[in-house]
């Protein structure tokens, strides 16, 4: 006992060891868990327990369980809760900041009215337990400021290579409940590495909306695009062209094929499947090319819809053979969009209706913030020697601006 009448740590550790046939290393520090997290707490109210004093702050509220995965094990914590104010013990690391927005979410609903019962079961959903009020109104202010920091950070060097998307959320605006459209941007930089490069939250998809969009980005400075990769929508199309001077566009594979699918029946769709899936197998774009007017000619007049649209779409869904082609598999589709969009719709999902415009960007930037650091810290997803030829000349694909001014010279005439 010490002259306090406490016993010191070496004591408490023997004593509570001493008959203990388990794990030595991982109970020892379970007990040393407990011990630091009674003195934060004490120090954090100003009373040990069941102590009196005028100095108290606050008062102990039981206690909540909480997985601790350490190196000596996973350690089953029994975290003091206090009245009025949350505790974290110090040695535990924050939550991620995902999980961070994703309460901040939580918190707006409750000053949007939502009953505490339904925020109980939206946490619970998300995986997030124990929640109070105390929790959820925690870090929201250092959140938005470090997504505002993410977004608006600086792009440096060149980014060859862009997929733009598009995802519907519902927002609750006033008293009402809409659709608004997140655009999402990702790109390959000179160096081969994915990034996340831009979002933003727009009332509708426009070309107005995705001028501003990419005006933005290129003001972040944003250049040396030599391919963008997007679907169809015709506002999108027209500010590629207008903004990225000197690019190709590529239109969506998947896309395309679905649209050529939709104008068959049933029973015909695999069968026209093979003929577009043979046009893409070709070795090169000339190849390609040729394949394309002999699968537009067996057609033929039965089919003369689909025709038009092969051949309008030619030079658009042919834009990735005029690349390196350890790239082609990569760049001809925004399959890399839609799986992380597949992720940003999980999330999404889980809260149903967003409360207002900020809680979107919180939770969703910080989601991509996430994506953002896991593809700097993994393999290149180009390599740097597929990655050279491609830096040092531009791309012998048509541009979009050009081929818009090709055919608007051919309606004059």
């Amino acid at each position: 006992m010490t002259a306090e009448g406490k016993l010191s740590l070496k004591d408490v550790l023997f004593k509570t060891l001493a008959n203990e046939d388990g794990d030595f290393l991982r109970k020892a520090v379970e007990v040393i868990a407990k011990l630091v997290m009674d003195l934060e707490v004490a120090d954090r109210i100003g009373a040990e327990p069941y102590e009196r004093s005028d100095d108290r702050k606050d008062v102990r509220n039981g206690y909540r369980e909480r997985r601790w995965d350490t190196r000596a094990g996973t350690i089953d914590l029994h975290v003091p809760k206090l009245r009025s104010q949350g505790y974290q013990p110090s040695f535990i690391d924050p939550r991620r900041r995902a999980e961070k927005a994703m309460l901040n979410v939580i918190q707006e609903a409750y000053v949007k009215g939502v009953s505490t019962r339904k925020v109980e079961a939206l946490a619970t959903a998300m995986g997030i337990t124990n929640v109070d009020k105390n929790t959820v109104s925690r870090a929201c202010v250092e959140l938005d400021a470090q997504v505002k920091a993410w977004r608006e950070r600086p792009l440096d060097g060149a980014y060859p290579y862009v997929w733009v998307d598009a995802k519907y959320l519902n927002v609750r605006v006033k008293e009402r409940v809409v659709k608004k459209a997140l655009v999402v941007a990702y790109a390959v930089n000179q160096d081969g590495l994915r990034q996340v490069i831009g979002v933003d939250l727009f009332d509708v998809e426009s070309k107005a909306t995705w001028r501003a969009f990419f005006k933005s980005l290129q003001a972040r400075g944003l250049s040396g695009v030599l391919l963008v990769v997007s679907d169809a929508h015709e506002g999108l199309k027209q500010a590629i062209a207008e903004v990225f001077i000197g690019a190709s566009w590529q239109r969506c594979r998947v896309h395309f094929m679905r649209n050529m699918l939709g104008h068959v029946g049933r029973k015909d769709q695999p069968a026209l499947s093979a003929l577009l899936k043979s046009i893409f197998a070709q070795s090169n774009k000339a190849e390609a090319q040729a394949r394309l007017r002999e699968v537009a000619a067996s057609l033929g007049a039965k089919h003369q819809k689909l025709v038009a649209l092969l051949e309008e779409a030619e030079h658009d869904v042919l834009a990735f053979m005029g690349f390196p082609d350890a790239h082609r598999r990569q760049i001809h589709s925004t399959n890399v969009v839609e799986r992380l969009n597949r992720e940003i719709g999980r999330r999404a999902d889980v809260v149903g209706i967003f409360p207002n415009d900020a809680s979107v960007l919180r939770l969703i930037g910080m989601v991509l913030a996430e994506q953002d650091d896991e593809w700097r810290t993994c393999r290149r997803y180009f390599s740097e020697e597929s990655m050279a030829p491609l830096l040092e000349q531009p791309s012998a694909a048509p541009t979009l601006a050009a081929k818009n001014t090709a055919k608007s010279a051919k309606k004059t005439t």
